[in-house]
């Protein structure tokens, strides 16, 4: 596929997923964050197979971009899936039943 095509469904599909969430609610943040976990998941396994691949495609300069790429790729993913458990961890620990028994 041409570069340019591909940047315009990136920047395409970014607009269309900004657009998206701005529209929920921010009650249904973290919940719908938690289970975004795992589509994370994926793209850290999407990332690595970029980065595999780019080994397989790629001569001279463009082997350097992307595996240098595919490194922020799976950096971010796993940034965002780290967080997001602990969102959630933090989140389900005020909904505790243990702990507000043993405050009353």
């Amino acid at each position: 596929m041409h570069p340019i095509t591909l940047l315009l469904i990136f920047v395409a599909t970014t607009i269309v997923g900004y657009l998206i969430i701005k529209t929920v609610p921010p009650l249904l943040h973290t919940p719908l964050m938690s289970g975004m976990n795992a589509l994370s998941g994926i793209t850290v396994l999407g990332a690595l197979t970029a980065v595999g691949l780019t080994f397989l495609a790629a001569t001279g300069g463009e082997l350097l971009l992307g595996q240098i790429l595919g490194g922020v790729a799976v950096i971010a993913a796993t940034v965002n899936i780290v967080g997001g458990f602990g969102v959630t961890h933090r989140m389900l620990k005020m909904f505790d039943k243990k702990k507000k028994e043993t405050k009353s």
